[in-house]
């Protein structure tokens, strides 16, 4: 696929070159059109060198191949990473005063914006009605993730990591090669992970950022199915043809399950959710006591969502995938655990992974075990978590 990576000039500049690389790896065509600002940032060299390809950035250049127009009409893809306040702007009014900006104006193929600036410039009343804009006419603006900006800053405005970049975008123009095994069905995905109020500035909530389960939406977009994805406190970029439905709470995410769930026919609960939450919420913030005791937590089991849904199938033939987050510990190993979890949930197939510091939860990778309903093991896999996606989609599969 012939892919342009355009790169604004913001301290961010730095990250685009992975998504250089993993646009590389994965086989694709990939030139590299930087602004006159960003190679105050990354030079050209370094684009020229890892994407093979001269990386020209100013329409006066390579005059007689007319490159403002070319590169924009023979594009299957753009992104634009960072893409600053400066550059939406710019493309939202039409602008073409650099190679990067007639490019945009030419390019009739998806393209992808992913917004990097500070907190303050992304909610800027004009930024807002420039992405707006840019939205309307069919430009897809990822939502900036929240961390680390420059300097001592921190907030909302960040770049999103490469792989949820490449990610999204790969999504826009699905994956020619992937099988088309789910063309014509409805599935049902929960992804993150549930919070319980404690009081309102408090919760009980897990570390799921929810990539798996993304990872799963993503993929059956590519495999042909149309796809709703409930998720709870998820900051990542949603697949931009997914039926989105935010989430907080276990009480929400069982709601809007089930009722999407009445017309599925795959359901996967690939979401962290709560076990327990508080069996009270204070009204107001509960606050230390003046003799240093601590107050008594109580709390109350939450609705076992999967277990529901496997005793009561909303739709006949409707398949069940569960998610199981284990530790091992002293009664029994991650696996163990899991078998035990598959013989009593009842769902079709259960997806056992570990989890702890630097597993599972908030990594680009995966591993994982694919259990059926008896318990037994029918698939292992391991790499990023679009393979392993990928995975249990072919476990799905197997059982139509």
């Amino acid at each position: 696929m012939r892919i342009i990576l355009g790169v604004a000039g913001g301290i961010a500049a730095y990250k685009a070159a992975l998504v250089l690389r993993l646009l590389t790896e994965a086989g694709h065509d990939v030139r590299v059109i930087p602004t006159h600002a960003s190679l105050e940032f990354i030079g050209r060299a370094t684009w020229e060198a890892l994407s093979g390809q001269p990386a020209p950035s100013d329409i006066f250049e390579d005059v007689p191949h007319v490159p403002h127009v070319a590169l924009g009409k023979g594009a299957d893809l753009v992104v634009v990473a960072p893409a600053t306040a400066d550059l939406i702007s710019r493309a939202a009014t039409g602008r073409a005063d650099d190679l990067l900006t007639a490019t945009l104006l030419t390019a009739r193929c998806p393209v992808l914006l992913a917004p990097a600036m500070h907190t303050e410039m992304w909610e800027h009343p004009a930024t807002r009605s420039n992405v707006a804009t840019l939205r309307s006419r069919g430009v897809h603006v990822l939502e900036p993730a929240s961390g680390r900006l420059t300097g001592a800053d921190t907030g909302r405005g960040r770049l999103p990591e490469p792989e949820d970049i490449v990610a999204a975008a790969l999504a826009l123009v699905g994956d020619p090669d992937a099988p088309q095994d789910l063309a014509g069905q409805h599935v049902v995905i929960s992804a993150g992970g549930t919070r319980e109020p404690l009081d309102p500035v408090r919760f009980l909530g897990n570390r799921s950022s929810g990539r798996q389960g993304f990872a799963l939406a993503e993929t059956a977009l590519a495999r042909g199915a149309r796809v709703t994805l409930v998720a709870a406190n998820v900051t990542l970029p949603p697949p931009a043809r997914a039926d989105l439905v935010a989430v907080e709470t276990t009480a929400e995410l069982r709601d809007a399950v089930r009722a999407a769930a009445k017309d599925a026919d795959v359901v996967v609960m690939a979401a962290a959710v709560a076990d327990f939450r508080p069996a009270t919420t204070a009204e107001t913030k509960i606050k230390k006591r003046a003799d240093g005791s601590a107050p008594v937590l109580e709390l109350v089991e939450t609705p076992d969502i999967l277990a529901e849904l496997a005793a009561q199938r909303l739709r006949a033939g409707q398949l069940l995938v569960g998610f199981a987050a284990e530790t091992g510990d002293c009664d029994a190993s991650v696996l163990e655990h899991g078998r035990a979890k598959a013989r009593r949930k009842g769902a079709d197939l259960l997806v056992v992974n570990a989890v702890g510091t630097g597993r599972g939860f908030g990594t680009a990778d995966n591993a994982v075990t694919i259990l059926d309903v008896h318990g037994e093991a029918v698939a292992n896999a391991a790499g990023s978590k679009a393979s392993v996606a990928h995975a249990v989609w072919d476990a799905v599969a197997n059982l139509r």
